[in-house]
């Protein structure tokens, strides 16, 4: 079943592409026809797309990996920033950081330096620092966490971004296919899409047509969330019953044993006595044999 439907995408917006004379020539599979010098894009095909880069998004974040979400622009930002934050994935709002992907090791120093800055606020040794120094540690904590806060909890390279506009972050873009990492991109009719490896055909400009795709993407990944969960859940309590199981057939086979053990004794037991009973004759005949030799020694 679709994750939305052609008049969910109409009433947002979604259709309207950039004037003709701005268009891509390699947007004109997704092109539905040209009105009033703007082109139209075709929803049923955007509709398709969706579908199959919510599958993707969704099977990566039942893996467990994390999603880089990109966009700088004014009019998605905040969308963007909200959405990211309740499925607990990391983004950037703010200026791309040059090298995010290519040398991520640098990046992740300044995320470091952030940490210890904080630290040092916590353990109290900002205080013992003079009053500029002080101000110039805040100032720089404040600059850091504005280009690299949304990223903290990013310890590896992302398996995959997801980007709106594709021309205004085209260093994403570069950084991301020069290091093999898949790109799930909303393209409007002035892009290349040769570039992305999910192509979205929608409007990237307005704020309903944003809000509208990535709502449905994140409700994919928290689906695939969900899942992990629930299948974590489903290993630990198949384990703890296992565990009881064989509890059990440990407290079972040991009442075995001891049954086993107390027929064996008894066994034991009667044997012995069998043996005694044997072996008192024997003892009492030895001394009338021994009176019987004498009385005839004196006969004798």
């Amino acid at each position: 079943m679709a994750r939305t439907n052609f008049q969910e995408l109409l009433d947002a917006g979604v259709h309207f592409g950039h004037m003709k004379r701005k268009w891509n020539p390699k947007m004109a599979p997704y092109i539905f026809m040209e009105k009033n010098g703007i082109h139209i894009i075709d929803l049923h095909k955007t509709v398709l797309k969706i579908d199959d880069a919510a599958n993707v998004m969704k099977q990566l974040a039942r893996s467990g990996r994390k999603i880089l979400f990109v966009a700088t622009k004014k009019q998605a930002k905040d969308i963007v920033a909200e959405q990211a934050k309740a499925v607990n994935m990391p983004y950037v709002t703010e200026r791309w950081p040059g090298g995010m992907l290519t040398n991520f090791p640098t990046i992740r120093k300044a995320v470091k330096k952030m940490n210890t800055i904080d630290k040092m606020a916590s353990d109290g040794t900002f205080e013992t620092l003079a009053k500029r120094e002080r101000l110039q540690v805040t100032r720089q904590r404040a600059k850091l966490e504005k280009n690299l806060g949304s990223i903290a909890d990013l310890n590896r390279l992302p398996a995959a971004l997801f980007i709106i506009d594709v021309q205004k972050e085209i260093n994403a873009v570069k950084e991301a296919n020069r290091l093999n990492i898949p790109v799930i991109a909303m393209v409007d009719t002035c892009c290349d899409p040769t570039t992305i490896d999910y192509v979205i055909p929608a409007n990237d400009d307005a704020a309903k047509s944003i809000s509208l795709i990535v709502s449905i993407l994140c409700r994919a990944i928290n689906e695939g969330l969900q899942e992990s969960k629930g299948e974590k859940e489903k290993i630990l309590t198949s384990a703890k019953d296992s565990a009881a199981d064989s509890n059990d057939g440990k407290r079972l086979r040991s009442r075995k044993n001891a049954k086993k053990e107390r027929q064996v004794n008894q066994e034991q037991q009667v044997k012995e006595k069998t043996k005694e009973q044997v072996q008192e004759p024997e003892q009492v005949q030895e001394p009338e044999k021994v009176q019987e030799s004498e009385k005839e020694e004196y006969n004798r």
